[in-house]
């Protein structure tokens, strides 16, 4: 009887083998779960991708790579890639301690599949065609180098020729410091390429993703019509800690942030992922009722037939003469 009232365990251990335990790690996928950094929830990574990268508990929005960005936005096989035949240059000859920099920079694109850290299109959004300009943080933390510039560049002189609103989604680190000189003059650069733009009366609409800092919030991703951002993204030239260590003060709770900067006026909207398309979508209907207007070199050549004209009407015809015979001056 007291065999019968003994305590016995519930689960008995059973001898296995070291390899049947390896095989069995070995079956089970390395990214199966996604950890969020701000909360520690665990995702199951099909419903992470599902939700567009964003933890459900929290609303983190993770980094994207450019293409996901591209595919997220635009009409089902409505996205053109422009210049894909640009690639990274090093004007000067760039070396440091890691190797050289077009090495790392070869490096970056053979893992990530693109050439550069930003790529520039054309799409579609509900019919809607308009030109993108997307970075890739993955590369070299989407720093602004010579190629990166003249692939923005590109883009507004393509939209204005196609008559198309632009929209840039800018993630970055800033100027790329390798380049020297050449990646600081890429400020001027895109800023007066957008100047253009704004001279055709085509609007820019900039999308803000975390992170964004350095040149980039500094030059072409603040001149805008529309300024969106997404939840949390950190914005801003220097980095807070930075900030902390050369003014020795304290700064506000959420400083450098999205909703930071939405409330003291320095964007327009703030915009989650799930609603980014639809947010386009609504900006790209109401601008695009807004009339062409004649770019500055439009303007001069209109101006200076329109000054042809009126010298040919008011020479005076002799009485008499044959026709075509005030030609001959």
């Amino acid at each position: 009887m007291r065999e019968l009232f003994r305590r016995h365990p519930r689960f008995t251990p059973t001898e296995t083998d070291d390899d049947d335990v390896r095989d069995h790690r070995a079956q089970v996928p390395e990214d199966l779960w996604v950890k969020c950094p701000k909360c520690g929830e665990l995702s199951y990574s099909k419903e992470h991708l599902h939700e567009l990268r964003v933890c459900q508990r929290c609303g983190y929005h993770f980094r994207l790579a450019a293409h996901e960005r591209v595919l997220l936005l635009a009409d089902e096989g409505s996205f053109t890639e422009w210049d894909v035949d640009v690639v990274t240059a090093d004007p000067l000859e760039f070396e440091a301690g890691d190797g050289a920099y077009i090495e790392k920079a070869r490096r970056s694109a053979a893992r990530l599949k693109v050439n550069e850290a930003l790529i520039s299109g054309r799409l579609t959004i509900t019919n809607r065609p308009a030109a993108i300009a997307v970075t890739d943080f993955a590369f070299m933390g989407a720093s602004m180098g010579s190629v990166y510039g003249e692939k923005l560049a590109r883009a507004c002189e393509r939209a204005i020729d196609e008559n198309m609103p632009l929209i840039t989604i800018s993630s970055s680190g800033g100027a790329r410091m390798q380049e020297g000189l050449f990646s600081l003059m890429q400020m001027a650069k895109t800023t007066a390429g957008l100047s253009r733009l704004s001279e055709a009366r085509l609007p820019h609409i900039s999308i803000l993703t975390d992170p964004c800092y350095g040149g980039i919030p500094a030059s072409y991703a603040t001149v805008a019509d529309v300024i969106l951002a997404e939840p949390g993204a950190m914005i801003g030239f220097a980095g807070p800690r930075v900030i902390e260590q050369v003014t020795r003060q304290k700064l506000p709770a959420g400083f450098q942030t999205a909703e930071f900067l939405h409330e003291h006026g320095m964007i327009d909207m703030v915009v989650p992922r799930s609603s980014m398309r639809s947010t386009l979508s609504t900006l790209l209907e109401l601008y695009g009722s807004r009339p062409a207007r004649r770019t500055r070199r439009r303007r001069d050549v209109d101006t200076a037939n329109d000054a042809d004209e009126r010298t040919t009407a008011a020479t005076p015809v002799a009485a008499g003469a044959p026709d075509g015979a005030n030609d001959v001056a």
